[in-house]
């Protein structure tokens, strides 16, 4: 169920009666992604996103490089790994706490994260970094920090022989035990590089104060993400993106989605177009220089869609609504607008009208199809 609500704290446990249940997307924009032999490559010199074989099974991998959502477009690399056909299983790895000092930002791994990747049967590897280098530009800054390679290693070593679903593993790493123990490893580790690199980092009572919410109570960690989540969702609400078109079409929506298993995604749709009694939940994607977004761009609107794809009911002020889900592609450099699904001759004449690159075409081509399979729009304007 999706609930479009302005919601105060704590208020979203009082909101839902309706659940998904299920989750289906064929994907057909297709990523060749590049294979290695774990024994032959350290993970750090992984590239995002690949297929690694361990103990002669191949599973295809994404690395984030923050707990944080927003940053370097850890949903396109998720994207990406879904759906390949040589994989036994998706994984994707992430660290509970990234410190970059304290001239940078400190960030956490928030529940519905994790929650969210249960959702998409995707398997979650928790790490921790265990090095980094010093900032240049900054004195008590950070950067290229690696994970510690064993723990990832041994945790991959784990999932070859493991037949259960991602829920029941991401759960399990979840575990207060399982955090802790990470909590304590990552502070450790922020010490040793403070202490090594004659670096200043955040407050090491932050990460006690964090390391209690994950080990005391697996509600007040649910409940500290939420409120970081809404907070977040609230702030985002309020801004706009770079990226997002600069003439919204809409209002802008905060989108609360509840999964079966009491999982919640605190998002924000860029627009919600009321048009014949159908609300239209449209997900923007802007270029200012180029005629369409960059992939990645794309791809991070494509995860989102997939999850209100798959919802039952929308709700507004308690009242059902007909909704149908797009994904909207603006640039400033056309002006014209073509709603996909289409017939690939109109497509083609569209393309060829506006002189789009041949890369551009392709993945006009690959929306086209799997907007028609997956039953939701694509707005190019």
């Amino acid at each position: 169920m999706l609930v479009l609500q302005t919601f105060t704290k704590c208020q979203y446990r009082q909101c839902y009666s309706e659940k998904i249940k299920n989750f289906s997307y064929q994907k057909e924009w297709k990523t060749e992604l590049d294979f290695f032999e774990i024994e032959e490559i350290n993970i750090n010199d992984l590239p995002s996103k690949s297929l690694v074989t361990v103990r002669n099974k191949t599973m295809a991998i994404s690395k984030w490089v923050s707990p944080k959502r927003t940053r370097s477009y850890p949903y396109a690399r998720v994207y990406d790994t879904y759906d390949q056909p040589c994989a036994c299983k998706v994984v994707t790895i992430i660290p509970l706490i990234k410190d970059e000092g304290a001239d940078g930002d400190i960030d956490y791994l928030q529940w519905d994260t994790v929650s969210l990747m249960s959702l998409l049967n995707v398997y979650v590897i928790i790490g921790y970094y265990s090095s980094a280098e010093n900032n240049l530009r900054r004195k008590n800054k950070i950067t290229h920090q690696c994970f510690n390679h064993n723990f990832i290693l041994k945790q991959l070593e784990l999932l070859t022989n493991y037949h259960q679903s991602a829920l029941h593993w991401n759960l399990d790493q979840l575990s207060p035990e399982k955090l802790s123990l990470i909590a304590v490893l990552s502070k450790k580790s922020y010490q040793n590089i403070s202490e090594k690199l004659r670096v200043e980092m955040h407050s090491f009572e932050r990460f006690d104060n964090f390391s209690n919410k994950l080990t005391h109570d697996r509600e007040l960690f649910m409940k500290y993400s939420r409120d970081k989540a809404q907070t977040a969702q609230n702030r985002e609400f309020l801004t706009l993106q770079p990226k997002e078109s600069l003439i919204g079409i809409g209002k802008k929506k905060k989108i609360t989605l509840e999964n079966y298993l009491g999982g919640y995604y605190f998002f924000t749709v860029d627009d919600v177009l009321e048009k014949s009694n159908t609300l239209y939940l449209i997900e923007s994607k802007h270029s200012k220089n180029s005629l369409l977004p960059s992939n990645d761009d794309i791809k991070d609107g494509l995860l989102k869609l997939m999850l209100y794809n798959n919802v039952s009911t929308l709700k507004e002020s308690e009242q059902e609504k007909t909704f149908e889900v797009v994904l909207r592609l603006t640039s400033s450099m056309l002006r014209e607008t073509i709603c996909l699904p289409q017939p690939p001759e109109s497509l083609e004449h569209y393309i060829y009208r506006y002189s789009f690159t041949k890369n551009q075409s392709a993945t006009l081509h690959t929306l086209n199809k799997e907007c028609q399979i997956n039953h939701f729009e694509v707005w190019v304007e």
